[in-house]
């Protein structure tokens, strides 16, 4: 089946309603599809067809939904990027994927403009804020001329529904290729997780032209849910849009908890209505969880996914015991295993590598067999992710797999020591890595941000962690930073701190 078609079972099975709100405007779910009819008229117009590739580069806005509507309805790929991505990521994830067409806005196409005609697939750059001459076209002129009416192209489930290319812990992006059954299976099961009402408003912050954005679009689609949409986060907006639409669930990554928590004006909010905050794409320390709960209300719930498993691996529902520095169980269909290097499976308990299987799993990585056969064998996605299952079957994320620390033999999570860095009252954020040591091979190397107003030495750092962690374990160096370097969605770029070593 097309994954678009989630879109029109949405229509038969609710009927009309306001599905989304955006900078004071409501969107009805009807109109969302008229529009993506619209717009999926101008890409076939445009030489778009089966298989053809269209990137989708916006931030937070309707047009973001409406293009993945309209590529999928005309039987296209989606090809989401950040609108936060350098010029030089833009032209590799444009390059590779051959796109045909990729939809912007004004102030991020001098990103593009000069690969028009010059790479030898790109024909057409769409302004979704209109503006633009030759290949450069305006996009509302274009769909205001077109019916809403369009027949979805049948896609097969085993067809390239997405490409989403991957922020890179090291080397160059690689392009996932999900197929429309790894989408519509990992959306069905995420939704079966859902325990609030679908009249409850939900706050949407993260970026849409991402992973995330294909989920909310998908998960809504089935749950017929309504959400308030922010172009970007910012901890103000955030607090007062909770407060306006009494919104009861939002999600977010670990920094923006942080942000928040620390956000001076919080007091004059009312965020009573909350019921959970959904964390992820990194670990959340845990000596967060407890000041937010207090100061916010609602309980944060954490969850576990990568691209190459379309997105969603492991989830906490409300229902469920929360169990503090768990990402949850696996979601329904999913099988998740803990191997050693030896790809054997580990008891309970015991730390190795977190594998995936089930029917999310990609198809592989674009036009890249050689790194498909490493990733996945026999079925089973390595995600090079450490972690453990307890015997109940929650699991636990360590640590990036290249990211542990080896001190002389001895195994250092970096989470670990990060979790005491967090419990410092002097410290806002904290990252480790490990450093070159002449004898030990590897030693620990810590990153952090002061909080305003306070005063630290690297002495006093060390001799803190050193109350509350073995020895071996404490960081050798302490380097102050203002700020830490974060990717698009505000993860830690352990890679970029590792440069400065």
């Amino acid at each position: 089946m097309n994954l678009a078609r989630l879109g029109e079972e949405n229509l038969e099975k609710y009927g009309e309603y306001v599905s989304l709100v955006f900078e004071g405007r409501e969107y009805t779910n009807v109109q969302q599809h008229a529009a993506a009819g619209r717009l999926a008229n101008v890409l076939r117009a445009l030489g778009v067809g089966i298989g053809d590739r269209v990137v989708v580069m916006l931030p937070n806005c309707p047009e973001v939904s409406q293009s993945y509507q309209a590529i999928l309805r005309a039987g296209g790929v989606i090809v989401p990027v950040i609108f936060l991505l350098g010029p030089e990521e833009v032209k590799h994830i444009l390059e590779d994927s051959e796109a045909k067409v990729v939809i912007t806005s004004s102030d991020m196409l001098w990103k593009v403009e000069p690969l028009v005609g010059a790479l030898p697939t790109l024909r057409h750059v769409l302004l979704a804020d209109g503006g633009g001459t030759g290949n450069i076209l305006n996009l509302p002129e274009l769909v205001e001329r077109e019916p809403a009416a369009f027949a979805t192209v049948e896609r097969d489930d085993a067809d390239v529904a997405v490409i989403l290319y991957t922020s890179g812990t090291t080397g160059r992006v690689k392009g996932v290729a999900l197929s429309h059954r790894n989408l519509v299976s990992n959306a069905r099961s995420a939704a079966s997780l859902y325990e609030l009402s679908r009249e409850d408003w939900a706050l949407a912050v993260l970026p849409l032209s991402h992973a995330y954005g294909l989920t909310v679009m998908n998960a809504g689609n089935l749950l017929g849910t309504r959400g308030v949409l922010l172009r970007w986060f910012n901890p103000e907006e955030v607090l007062s849009t909770i407060q306006k639409f009494r919104v009861r669930s939002m999600s977010g990554v670990p920094t923006m908890f942080v942000y928040l928590l620390q956000y001076g004006e919080a007091e004059q909010y009312d965020t009573s209505s909350m019921v959970y905050w959904g964390s992820g794409a990194a670990p959340l320390p845990l000596e967060v969880v407890e000041p937010f709960e207090k100061k916010f209300g609602g309980r944060i719930l954490e969850g576990y996914g990568l691209t190459e498993a379309t997105t969603v691996v492991s989830a906490h529902r409300l229902s469920m015991e929360r169990r503090l520095g768990s990402v949850g169980k696996p979601i329904p269909g999913v099988e998740v295993r803990i191997c050693d290097d030896q790809d054997r499976v580990l008891p309970a308990g015991e730390v190795g590598e977190i594998c995936v299987r089930g029917p999310n799993v990609m198809l592989g990585y674009y036009r890249m067999p050689a790194e498909t056969a490493k990733a996945i064998k026999n079925g089973w996605l390595s995600t090079g992710d450490m972690g453990r299952l307890d015997t109940d079957g929650y699991l636990y994320v360590v640590e990036r797999k290249k990211d542990l620390i080896i001190r002389g033999g001895f195994n250092i999570y970096p989470r670990e020591v990060e979790e005491v860095l967090y419990a410092s009252p002097k410290i806002v954020e904290a990252a480790v890595v490990g450093m070159p040591d002449p004898v030990m091979g590897e030693d620990v190397l810590a990153f952090v941000v002061v909080k305003a107003g306070s005063e630290a030495t690297p002495l006093e750092i060390m001799a803190f962690c050193q109350e509350k962690l073995a020895r071996f374990k404490c960081p050798k160096q302490v380097r102050f930073v203002d700020s830490l370097p974060k990717n698009a969605v505000g993860k830690i770029l352990r890679k970029e701190l590792r440069k400065l070593i």
